[in-house]
């Protein structure tokens, strides 16, 4: 539904309508377009929004809830529905009865009686409020959240003429209008609102992309086989001093980070409840009933008031157990379903663009079905944007693997995170490096996350994408001393799936990024551009020449014979640089990983490491096969099973 100029009228009505709420209110999540975050109010005694409920309640409840709503700096309204003392449809209708203020239930709403646009919908559900015509007349509909019941029952008279343009409903009623008018629509730009916005950082790929593409590949592949015919031994010669350099560099930036340390980050100060903003937890999850109880089990531990959470669930349309296992279950953290249509590239980011628009938090934080984070980690995160530039946009947790022992495999993924969030990552964020971030426990600025464009919904790895997006945009990320522990695959298909489309998204964020180096290097500045080839087409290339160098390292000693150049003085040399940078590999990446186990308190698994050369042979087909659906199924996702861990190291104290 496009928006014509009646509804541009209707727009401005809601909008005087909103300044004239706000007098009464004071609260600026009640306009149209509100400032993010928590605006502070101060507690008087006593709770006029609970007057309604009174004689529904035992004085006991009524009194803890008051005192609740003190401590935290909420409305006591708010305390009674998270706890689930009482139902938020209840509530607002014994608040609509005592104001005059009717209640809608919006089921049978037609969508012609809202004025917003379709894409527009979704800003609705996110500040509580959704223009409708009723009888020829603009309404406000209204689902009440942090003190605004409150001020309306403080400061708005019963018979204000106000009231008539007033009416009550749910969140929960909210979203499903939202999502039911305008699902499709919102998914829309959920997908290809990066594309639109900025389409030179988009990995969607389009027909005049893929012909350049093929050009450009056709013509250096044509370079490549003139030059092996016409001098078989000096193209060869080239290439193989060309990989050996590139190898050995990103070889070297990894050993140099393992020298890098951040101080060691001290207790987080007291942080008051009523001092803390929203936090928004988005979960994009799809074949997850096994994981997803875990998942709420973990962040009900959180240690954040639960009344200042906004946790919203992207769930696939199609993914009917899921839902089901979420629904069976009961919450102590309101939960907001935000779901997905089967429209364009079915990915994580498309998913977590879909859920963007409806987070209310000043700061979003994103997690996984398999992911259990430390409990203090919002408010370490929350200290660490407080304590922060203006120009810090994200910061990253530790991954860490917790069913280290369910096999070979599982060992070496903990090995390898311990090298990768323990040593490396927080290594180049001491170098002010743009940082490639994890799949998950990333924690952003709300409104630096919509205003770089979200994720990229065409990209696999859309995690190591926005990190060096936010880079370019001129921000900065960096990492958190704490832990979200999460699950490792422990077969080797489901192992090659998820490593396969990680090396396919690296490739395409190397791709995309590379588009203009010009300007990537006015951005990045030259160390960071540096960075960027060797951690991110370092990362895919390392994998993709290893073959190679593993075929010289074995095959030059055992039959003398130089694979590269004949016996010649240079060819002997060359195999000899091979053969150093195949064996570094194996060195470097062992100390890395052995360094963070050591950090971690897991020496006692480091004997996995003898097995790095089987590893490298594993990542190789990976990459191979990752480069392979980069030209037939450039955004497939290969999903990732969870739920089947045996063991737990959090189960145990770490020595």
């Amino acid at each position: 539904m496009d928006v014509d100029e009646p509804a541009e009228a209707a727009i401005q009505d809601a909008a005087d309508i909103s300044g004239v709420l706000r007098q009464f209110t004071g609260n600026a999540e009640q306009t149209v377009y509100p400032t993010e975050g928590n605006v502070h109010v101060d507690i008087q005694s006593g709770c006029p929004e609970l007057d309604c409920v009174r004689e529904l309640l035992s004085p006991d409840v009524i009194d803890a809830a008051e005192r609740r709503s003190a401590r935290v700096d909420i409305g006591a309204d708010r305390v009674l529905v998270t706890a689930g003392l009482i139902d938020e449809e209840t509530y607002v209708c014994r608040l609509g009865a005592q104001l005059g203020i009717g209640f809608d239930s919006l089921d049978g709403t037609p969508r012609a009686l809202c004025p917003l646009a379709d894409r527009q919908l979704a800003q609705a559900a996110t500040h509580g409020l959704l223009p409708v015509m009723i009888k020829n007349e603009l309404v406000l509909v209204i689902a009440p959240r942090a003190v605004t019941a409150r001020r309306l029952a403080t400061s708005l008279p019963h018979d204000h003429p106000l009231t008539r343009r007033l009416r009550f409903t749910t969140a929960m009623r909210l979203n499903e209008f939202v999502l039911r008018h305008g699902g499709h629509a919102i998914a829309a730009s959920a997908t290809d609102a990066l594309k639109e916005a900025h389409p030179a950082l988009s990995a969607c790929t389009t027909r005049r992309r893929w012909a350049k593409t093929l050009i450009v590949g056709g013509a250096i592949a044509l370079m490549a086989i003139t030059g092996a015919v016409l001098m078989p031994a000096t193209g060869w010669r080239v290439l193989a001093a060309i990989q050996a350099i590139l190898f050995l560099s990103w070889l070297s930036l990894r050993f140099a980070a393992a020298f890098v340390r951040a101080p060691a980050e001290p207790p987080i100060p007291g942080q008051s409840d009523e001092a803390l903003p929203v936090y928004s937890i988005i979960a994009a999850l799809y074949d997850e009933a096994a994981s997803v109880g875990g998942l709420l089990d973990a962040l009900e531990q959180i240690n954040y008031p639960p009344e200042k959470l906004d946790l919203i669930l992207a769930l696939e349309e199609d993914d009917h157990a899921t839902r089901a296992a979420v629904a069976a279950r009961n919450h102590r953290i309101p939960i907001t379903i935000v779901t997905v249509p089967a429209i364009g590239p079915r990915t994580k980011p498309k998913a977590l663009n879909m859920a963007l628009p409806f987070a209310r938090g000043l700061l979003t934080v994103i997690y996984d079905a398999e992911d259990r984070p430390e409990p203090d980690q919002l408010r370490r995160a929350l200290h660490a944007f407080r304590t922060g530039d203006d120009d810090l946009a994200c910061v990253q947790a530790r991954l860490c693997i917790d069913n280290t022992e369910d096999g070979w495999l599982a060992r070496l993924f903990t090995a390898e995170y311990a090298g990768q969030f323990d040593v490396f990552l927080p290594g180049i964020s001491v170098l002010s490096l743009p940082l490639p971030l994890g799949g998950s426990s990333n924690h952003f600025r709300t409104s630096i996350l919509r205003a770089i464009g979200g994720w990229d919904s065409y990209n696999v790895t859309e995690d190591a994408d926005i990190g060096i997006r936010l880079a370019r945009f001129g921000y900065r990320a960096s990492m958190i001393d704490s832990t979200t522990y999460e699950e490792a695959p422990v077969c080797v298909g489901p192992w090659l799936r998820q490593r396969t489309r990680w090396f396919k998204g690296w490739i395409q964020t190397w791709l995309v990024h590379m588009r203009q180096p010009h300007l990537l290097i006015r951005e990045l500045g030259w160390a960071g551009f540096l960075g960027f080839q060797l951690y991110v087409g370092g990362n895919a290339l390392a994998a993709l020449v290893h073959p190679f160098f593993l075929g010289a390292l074995v095959a030059t000693p055992i039959t003398g014979i130089s694979l590269w150049a004949g016996d010649t003085t240079f060819g002997t040399a060359l195999s000899a640089l091979c053969i150093a940078a195949a064996t570094a590999g194996y060195l470097v990446s062992g100390f890395v990983s052995w360094l963070g186990l050591q950090r971690r308190g897991l020496q006692q698994t480091a004997w996995v490491l003898l097995l790095i050369p089987v590893h490298w042979v594993l990542l190789s087909l990976a990459a191979w096969r990752a480069l392979y659906q980069l030209v037939v199924a450039p955004h497939l996702w290969e999903k990732t099973p969870h739920g089947f861990a045996k063991s737990s190291r959090r189960t145990c104290p770490e020595p």
